[in-house]
This record gives structure tokens, sequence and C-alpha cells, in this order.
């Protein structure tokens, strides 16, 4: 997901938010602006007068599908008002992850995530481990896709979470028998994925 952040004029705001309504996507922040240093020429003459006005700006957020950026950005671009004389630009940033204030749950992207054997797998993006835990668990995502059918017919094993559950479980009592007794030697039961 890509998260947007617009400067625009604000008398411009209706029209982009019904704009994006059609697109189905719905603004999650408005800021007016103050003290913004966009000038434009006033019409008329008064006396005194520098002849220039301030713009009223408003600053806008949102978050869109990576399919929709495109289009969203465009569509602000074309409805903003500003210029690139004026300054105008559009910011549009990476969202990791939506989080669930009430449960807690993450809703995460996916990204093309090429392996070894040139197969293309969907995996889910994992920002928050370390490289370790990440190269662990794309290994355990690609033996997971590529052993799928098989390691669902073990009834504790019907998703990927399943999967990485049971392999911590069923080493786990092994590992915390060899920190007991380190003079105990166990075999490297993981092998080679």
């Amino acid at each position: 997901m890509k998260k947007i952040e617009a400067v625009i004029k604000r008398k411009n705001f209706p029209t982009i938010k019904s704009h994006l309504h059609l697109v189905g996507t719905y603004i999650i922040d408005k800021r007016n602006l103050e003290d913004s240093n966009i000038y434009d020429e006033s019409k008329g003459s008064r006396v005194g007068s520098t002849g220039l006005k301030s713009i009223p700006l408003a600053k806008i957020e949102m978050v869109v599908p990576d399919k929709d950026a495109r289009k969203v950005v465009e569509m602000i671009s074309k409805n903003s008002g500003l210029t690139a004389s004026h300054g105008g630009k559009i910011f549009v940033s990476e969202m990791e992850e939506v989080v669930d204030m009430e449960t807690n749950d993450a809703t995460q992207d996916l990204e093309l995530v090429l392996d070894e054997k040139s197969h293309s797998i969907q995996l889910p993006k994992r920002s928050r481990f370390v490289p370790l835990q990440k190269f662990t668990l794309h290994k355990l995502q690609i033996i997971y896709e590529e052993n799928k059918e098989t390691l669902r017919t073990d009834y504790r094993i019907k998703s990927f979470s399943d999967f990485v559950n049971h392999c911590i479980m069923k080493y786990l009592p092994t590992l915390e028998k060899q920190l007991k007794n380190p003079t105990i030697v166990y075999e490297n039961n993981f092998g080679d994925f």
C-alpha cells in the first residue's frame, strides 16, 4: 500500500474529495495550512498594496492500494490547483502494514519475491524482523509453497502460520533439553532446506 500526501489549494478540496470517492479512496486526514509562502497576484489595485495575496492551502493524506496509487497521484495533480512554479508536490511513501487498533491485527501487503528456482511467490512483507529471521521465514515459505498439499495432509498444518508453529514446537523441546544439559549432543534435525 502507498501513503499519499499532497498540498493543494483549499478551494479545490471538494473537487478532489469527490474524484477520490469515485475511485473508491477516502482521505484520512485534511489539515489547513497557515502562513503559506505561496502567493498569487491580486486582481485590481489598492493603495499601499503589494498586489500579492497568500494562497490558502490544505494538506491531505490517504492510503491506497499499490494498483491505484498512480491513478490517484495523476488525479490530485490535475485538480490540486498548484503548478510546479508554486511548488506543488505530491509525496508517495510505502506503507509497511496497517494495524487494527481494536484487535491489533496487522494487514500486510504482498510483495513479489523470486526464489532460487526463478518461481515467483507472493510473500508477506516481514520488515520488522531482523535479516536472519526474514531469511528463515523466506526459506520456510518456499518449502511450504512447494509442498503445500503434502503438508496439509497433516491435520495440524492447514496454513503457513500452522507450518511455522509446527516447526518451532517440534524442535523446541529438543532445544530446551540441550540447553539444560549441554553435554548431550543432538544431531542436526533441520537438515538442508
